[in-house]
């Protein structure tokens, strides 16, 4: 499904369950929005305090710096607005309150696109499939239909918090088994590098990052029918509004 073109987006909103996760599944194609001057807002669910390989970092320190690192690597493509909603590691449901949370960034920010985790299970990539990534994705499409344009959905974020109703015009879900639509990343894969070693608690371990990264863009520009060479992330893309 083709999206809206990106000269009718005004505002993203970005909900992930862990910091890192936007800049592995959509970095590429995040730096092309941040470059056209489109506004951009992450809402991440959980600090991912159960990341990391050192035992000697407590969680509470790996919660600061997993915030930090994600900061650096909002840095990277010029997105400021970075927002946590605190939500334990390892533990996210689909829960009404955190559906609540994500209606709420949505009346604030008032995206025309939103870029979310899938719901489902990839069996293709289990490593996509945290339960985390369900549990953020499946909270986010039920933030989106049928809550964020509702009046009578959490009556209290209107009456006490005068967040009005407002209705996306898409989603764009990363790491879905099921993607229709590809964006060519080839021009922006060394930021999409860069912002995901800005997460030097998650990556300064793994000597095959560079190597893994780009062979996943390889793979999505081959399936994409892009010429040899090219890279690309994949995505499916929901129509709501």
């Amino acid at each position: 499904m083709e999206p809206l073109e990106d000269s009718e987006i005004e505002r993203i909103l970005v909900v992930t369950a862990h910091p890192d996760d936007l800049d592995f599944g959509a970095g590429g194609t995040i730096a092309q929005w941040a470059a056209k001057g489109i506004a951009i807002s992450y809402y991440i669910c959980t600090n991912g305090d159960q990341g990391g390989v050192d035992p000697s970092i407590t969680r509470e320190q790996m919660r600061a710096i997993r915030q930090k690192e994600q900061r650096a690597a909002g840095a990277i493509f010029g997105v400021t607005d970075i927002n946590f909603l605190n939500y334990r590691d390892g533990w996210l449901e689909p829960t009404i309150m955190l559906r609540k949370d994500i209606v709420r960034a949505i009346r604030t920010v008032r995206p025309q696109r939103m870029l979310i985790q899938s719901p489902e299970r990839n069996w293709e990539r289990l490593g996509a499939s945290h339960p985390d990534h369900l549990a953020a994705g499946e909270a986010a499409i039920q933030a989106i239909y049928p809550d964020s344009g509702n009046r009578f959905a959490f009556e209290d974020l209107l009456q006490d918090e005068k967040l009005e109703p407002w209705e996306i015009k898409e989603a764009w879900v990363m790491m879905s088994g099921s993607t229709d639509h590809h964006v060519d990343i080839t021009e922006t894969i060394e930021l999409k590098l860069a912002a995901i070693k800005s997460h030097i608690s998650q990556t300064a371990h793994n000597e095959e990052l560079d190597e893994r990264i780009r062979e996943w863009g390889l793979r999505n520009g081959e399936a994409a029918g892009l010429p040899e060479g090219r890279l690309a992330e994949s995505f499916k893309i929901v129509k709501v509004g």
